[in-house]
């Protein structure tokens, strides 16, 4: 049993806090870019370009995550205050949303300039999944998204919260890192076997969803026969995934 005791501020300046999970997303973000121009040649974009398509990515991820997040999980609170839309800082991010949102914008981008969309996806997975093993430690950090009542030996006992829980946030972690082990082995069978552009991207949705549904079970969050909102989507992003595949086998 352990008691959860971390601040997530790392620095307080007067009213400025300076907390674990924005330097989460500005770290993605820089990663991004250093990506995006290490592999500009290959998406033949010039380097100002590298920086209009993060500020898309940038907008879709955010505005798609707020947007999935008060749809699914609390559209009340849009409604009697539709400027909470606006107050990240309050917390409530959709990973799904802001995939939806990537996608739509990196599209948009890729049309617009002649981009491959397929390789742009290979490529961007990797900052990708490395952002989303930090955002679940700084959720462990943020005391959020705790997981199910248990007893096991290393329960945690989160504040605001009673008795002692999974530490969802760090099986989720586990989770994406495995993730990021599989996709570098198929980036390596791409390479090697010459497949399509696209196999890594359509991997990370399938690969995700599946480590998705699985643990999940382990999050505290509203059940409907005994699954939660968010394995629901993750089925069907499967779906979608597969699907994806098969077209791109074909």
């Amino acid at each position: 049993m352990y008691f959860h005791n971390l601040d997530p501020v790392l620095i307080k300046l007067g009213f400025l806090e300076i907390r674990y999970y924005g330097l989460v997303y500005l770290f993605g973000f820089l990663l991004t870019l250093f990506v995006l121009k290490k592999y500009r040649k290959e998406l033949d974009i010039e380097n100002e370009k590298a920086y209009d398509l993060l500020f898309y990515l940038f907008i879709g991820l955010i505005s798609g995550a707020r947007i999935f997040h008060f749809i699914f999980s609390e559209p009340y609170v849009l409604i009697n205050d539709p400027l909470e839309f606006f107050r990240i800082w309050n917390g409530g991010m959709s990973f799904f949303g802001s995939l939806v949102g990537i996608i739509l914008t990196g599209y948009i981008f890729c049309k617009r300039n002649n981009v491959d969309f397929f390789k742009l996806g290979d490529i961007l997975v990797f900052p990708a999944t490395i952002a989303l093993i930090l955002g679940r430690i700084a959720n462990l950090i943020n005391a959020e998204l705790v997981g199910t009542i248990t007893d096991v030996s290393w329960c945690v006992i989160f504040p605001t919260y009673s008795q002692c829980r999974h530490p969802y946030q760090i099986y989720a972690a586990f989770s994406h890192f495995i993730l990021l082990l599989v996709l570098f082995g198929i980036k390596k069978i791409k390479e090697h076997r010459k497949l399509k552009d696209g196999i890594v991207f359509i991997s990370f949705i399938i690969f995700y969803s599946l480590f998705r549904i699985i643990t999940d079970f382990f999050r505290e969050d509203p059940r409907l026969f005994g699954f939660t909102i968010w394995q629901y989507i993750s089925l069907v992003s499967l779906v979608i995934g597969i699907y994806l595949y098969r077209k791109l086998k074909n």
